[in-house]
């Protein structure tokens, strides 16, 4: 039986939040410490576990059939893959930062300096878009250190929160690229392990799906439902049982959870009560 071949980082955040991922989509695996391959149990999958920046590669020369890593590295390998998926997680930027006494005037203040980066090529094509002449010394790790050493005048580096840059006395003035981790692809696969990579997309569609939203169930008056329907519409239409109280109903609907805590505030003053909110596990759309 043919088996879908999938990279993960193998070591690191995206390492964990990609085992659990694949976890929540109901895919049972083991590695235990220096395993750099393990077989699904109990779905068609075989999981190698690599270094982020070699994915691309791997994906391209089908080593491997898909991986899930940041776009940033993605973008910075340039290798002939695809995206498949953005999995929401992971969630970076890639900028530039500057000793934090000196004076930003804009993309300008880069010309004639020393960039210390991992990313070359991304800050390449920010200086060539921007007409910036600047020299960029090339890196693999602790980039934020190079101004304070003499290495370089300033960095471009993956960010999160910032406390590393603050804590080297740096400070982020312009962001090259948004990033989240992604799942990449080869442009051709087999029929076989198209169909199992469709069966994966889809429960990871669904996991994605649960995750932004809540299932709400409260009780209102029947003279406050045609209200609390516009408030709430649901995926199609709100569910309205009866109570036992007459004049009553329960009502049952969905809401994205970036629009939580506006919608609660409108379902009370529509007169809506008891109002539970409740975490979803899997949402099929």
């Amino acid at each position: 039986m043919s088996e879908l071949k999938i990279a993960i980082q193998k070591s690191g955040r995206l390492n964990e939040q990609s085992h659990k991922i694949l976890e929540e989509c109901g895919i049972t695996f083991s590695n235990g410490a220096g395993v750099l391959k393990a077989r699904a149990t109990n779905f068609p999958v075989e999981i190698l576990f690599l270094r982020d920046d070699d994915i691309p590669q791997y994906v391209e020369q089908k080593v491997v059939d898909i991986g899930i890593l940041g776009e940033n590295m993605v973008f910075e390998k340039n290798k002939d893959v695809i995206i498949l998926e953005q999995l929401g997680f992971a969630q970076c930027r890639l900028s530039l930062a500057i000793p934090k006494e000196d004076k930003y005037s804009g993309p300008e203040y880069f010309n004639n300096k020393k960039v210390a980066t991992s990313y070359p090529k991304l800050l390449s094509d920010f200086f060539t878009e921007n007409k910036i002449k600047a020299e960029i010394e090339e890196i693999s790790g602790s980039v934020e250190i190079a101004p304070g050493i003499g290495l370089a005048d300033a960095v471009c580096d993956i960010v999160s929160s910032g406390s590393t840059l603050m804590t080297n006395g740096l400070r982020e003035v312009a962001t090259i690229l948004k990033s989240q981790a992604v799942i990449i692809g080869s442009k051709k696969l087999t029929r076989e392990k198209e169909d199992i990579l469709k069966k994966l997309l889809f429960r990871i569609r669904a996991v994605k799906s649960a995750k932004v939203n809540k299932y709400i169930l409260l009780n209102a008056p029947e003279s406050s439902i045609s209200d609390i329907c516009r408030i709430l519409p649901g995926m199609k239409s709100p569910t309205i049982l009866p109570l036992a109280e007459k004049g009553w109903c329960s009502l049952h609907s969905v809401v994205r959870e970036d629009e939580f805590w506006e919608r609660i505030d409108q379902l009370k003053k529509a007169g809506a009560e008891g109002i539970l909110v409740i975490p979803i596990e899997k949402m099929i759309l």
